[in-house]
């Protein structure tokens, strides 16, 4: 059995398992990464590995739950952001991930802000399997009580997501919703899936299905996908709360094209694995 050093935090309780490969050399199979993240066990959504980077202050690697590796994770970049930030007894850090770099400052204590770049409602780079008009896939999904409505914005932040505008959250299985549509044809790569409700021009409430790990408490690039999609739609602001059932995500889709994401992070816990 190997014993090795990880660090555990999550951000609005969007969880993650980090392992810092930037002096030692840790490899884990995909197995692996599974049995970490299986709640039975440690549980996280993601395992994140930080790796040394001449261009930035480090280099991330994400990987899902299911053992996938992903492009982007919006919590994980922010709570190793804080990580580094702590580390470095700095306010700002830069992080290159595969979707390119992202500067990261601390605005408070514990409250970390993070640009995740520019959305993407091209559809092969979201990717969707043809052409077709991203502000509305036609998905029809059922309500609870079998009312059936119609929708889908679909766009990419780093990762594809589709996002479903409601009157109310609770009408729906999200359980039994995600599943079937981030496995639908139209998403050669999965997506994630968001129910979103306005509750008014500044404040978004969701629920989120995430690709690769199921329900979630939080998903940083889902609040940026549903606060850019709801923009468009002109339902809220281009700066507006996002409502997660662990806390708050704020999210200003700014001129420059920009997303801002801010939100709290955990303080870091020292574990060891055993693998």
């Amino acid at each position: 059995m190997n014993n090795l050093e990880a660090y555990k935090m999550d951000g609005l309780g969007n969880d993650f398992i980090i392992f810092d490969r930037r002096e030692k050399s840790i490899s884990l199979s995909k197995d692996q990464i599974i049995k970490i993240s299986d709640r039975n066990n440690i549980g996280c959504d993601q395992v994140i590995f930080i790796e040394k980077d001449e261009s930035s202050n480090a280099f991330l690697k994400f990987f899902n739950s299911d053992g996938n590796e992903i492009s982007a994770c919006g919590n994980g970049s922010r709570c190793v952001a804080y990580f580094l930030m702590k580390e470095n007894n700095s306010k700002k850090i830069s992080l290159r991930t595969k979707v390119g770099i992202l500067r990261a400052e601390l605005n408070d204590k514990n409250l970390v802000s993070i640009n995740m770049g520019q959305p993407n409602f091209e559809w092969k780079k979201i990717p969707l399997s043809k052409k077709m008009n991203n502000e509305n896939l036609e998905i029809k999904i059922n309500s609870i009580n079998g009312d059936e409505i119609k929708g889908g914005f679909s766009l990419s932040i780093g990762n594809p997501h589709i996002i479903f505008f409601v009157e109310d959250l609770n009408q729906f299985n999200l359980k039994e919703i995600g599943p079937k549509i981030e496995t639908h044809d139209y998403f050669p790569e999965k997506c994630n899936v968001t129910l979103a409700n306005i509750k008014n021009s500044k404040t978004v409430k969701v629920k989120v299905w995430e690709r690769g790990v199921g329900l979630t408490k939080a998903c940083g690039t889902a609040a940026c996908a549903t606060a850019v999609s709801g923009a468009i739609l002109k339902l809220n602001e281009r700066c507006v709360d996002i409502e997660f059932l662990g806390g708050v995500l704020n999210i200003n889709w700014k001129k420059d094209n920009n997303i801002y994401m801010t939100g709290k992070v955990s303080e870091i816990e020292k574990i060891i694995v055993d693998i």
